[in-house]
């Protein structure tokens, strides 16, 4: 089996010009988003029946596919996964994002537990962390159904913080709408803010649209299409920025395990802001 850190190709790209080189001499650091599906391999749009299963029973492949995203992951400094599980059934009782961590060697992790079902599923959104973050906060986003959450991880000093938003919005864009007017309200109290996840809408929905808006986010390239994995069509999983960070490339990886394909971003931090172990 190849290598997935080094086999990894690029669907679209973004790379950032000679003049934007110059505007910063700060931190550079690696990003990565992922819908992970609980460790289930998905290849066909049959399989969302044939491995229905997997979403609430223990399966022997799940670990050993979670061990491949885990040497993926362990190239990069911050990472954002979503649709984890807590322990529950399904994962054998074991904690996912703790899983990740242990076996790519990221010393710091967290995850939010956004909706339990029975003792079968715990769905959670974690973070994977090269650095200590000074605080980590888990927001409930609205919606008419509970079960959608951002987890708030800060860097950094009060005064020069680095803040990552990682997210799994909802289905529906009126909820969507809802969420993102929930999220603009927390980054517009930053200066500098990575909003990373699963947004379930693309870079031309009116929401981005709002979101972009009310914030000065901006997202770089709007032709990553990461869903589904096997023919991606979607631009759905998505890297945004506020203009104080400097984006060097963006790109999706041809990296199919889950039903999504990842997100990486690499980015200069302005020189105030230094993260440290």
């Amino acid at each position: 089996m190849p290598d997935p850190a080094t086999s990894a190709q690029q669907f679209s790209e973004f790379r950032a010009s000679p003049v934007d080189m110059d505007l910063h001499m700060g931190q550079c650091i690696r990003l990565l988003s992922y819908n992970v599906q609980a460790g289930i391999k998905t290849g066909r749009y049959r399989h969302y029946i044939t491995h229905s299963w997997k979403h609430v029973l223990p399966h022997a492949q799940r670990f050993s596919n979670l061990d491949r995203v885990a040497h993926l992951v362990k190239g990069y400094d911050i990472v954002g996964l979503q649709e984890l599980d807590a322990g529950s059934i399904r994962s054998g009782y074991v904690n996912l994002t703790q899983y990740l961590s242990e076996k790519s060697g990221m010393p710091f992790w967290y995850d939010q537990t956004n909706r339990r079902i029975g003792r079968f599923a715990s769905h959670s959104t974690g973070v994977l962390s090269r650095f200590t973050p000074v605080e980590v906060v888990e927001h409930r986003l609205p919606g008419r159904i509970p079960g959608r959450g951002a987890l708030f991880i800060r860097y950094g000093s009060k005064k020069d913080s680095l803040v990552v938003l990682i997210l799994h919005l909802a289905l529906s864009r009126r909820v969507r709408m809802m969420q993102f007017d929930y999220i603009s309200e927390i980054v517009n109290e930053y200066r500098h803010v990575v909003l990373m996840g699963d947004l379930n809408c693309g870079s031309d929905s009116k929401e981005m649209d709002y979101l972009i808006n009310r914030t000065l986010m901006r997202e770089p390239t709007h032709e990553m299409h990461t869903f589904p994995s096997w023919r991606p069509q979607q631009n759905i999983d998505h890297i945004l920025v506020t203009p104080t960070l400097r984006v060097d490339h963006v790109r999706a990886l041809n990296f199919s395990l889950s039903d999504h394909l990842p997100v990486e971003m690499e980015i200069t931090l302005p020189d105030s802001i230094l993260l440290g172990s």
